[in-house]
């Protein structure tokens, strides 16, 4: 089952249970997903959707460090609601063990030894991760591997 598929099941679920949280959120995601699809024109798959849906966890992760400086309680609960709503249709995230074997991996075989070779080494580690840990996650660890 594709992941837009769960998400309208999960819309179709919140409106008959009254989850106004999950509801809200699901119809926002699929309101970005389908917009992503009118801009470019095609149908996209779990993977462009899986990156769509942690581009909104990043930007309610945001918006929840501004409604913290803010003292905002009512924004801070909201936020965190949308993402474990958000969350649940996420692949499980990559320990940070496994991550940094496929790291080490990527520099022995590219060779790579210092931070200016870091494109090469993102080249490789970037489609084995697939949505499974945020990219600043990822190329910071590159980075702090790449500098010892």
């Amino acid at each position: 089952m594709t992941i837009k598929t769960q998400l309208n099941e999960s819309m179709r679920d919140a409106m008959k249970s009254g989850d106004e949280v999950r509801k809200r959120t699901v119809r926002m995601a699929l309101a970005a997903v389908k917009q992503a699809e009118v801009d470019k024109r095609v149908e996209l798959d779990d993977a462009a959707v899986i990156a769509l849906l942690q581009k909104e966890v990043k930007n309610r992760r945001e918006a929840l460090e501004e409604a913290k400086k803010g003292n905002r309680a009512d924004l801070i609960e909201a936020n965190e609601a949308e993402i474990r709503v958000l969350e649940a249709f996420l692949p499980k995230a990559m320990p940070e063990e496994e991550l940094r074997s496929i790291v080490q991996a990527a520099m022995a075989e590219t060779g790579a030894a210092s931070p200016a070779e870091m494109g090469k080494v993102m080249k490789i580690v970037m489609p084995k991760v697939a949505g499974r840990a945020p990219n600043d996650r990822i190329s910071a660890i590159v980075r702090e591997m790449l500098q010892k």
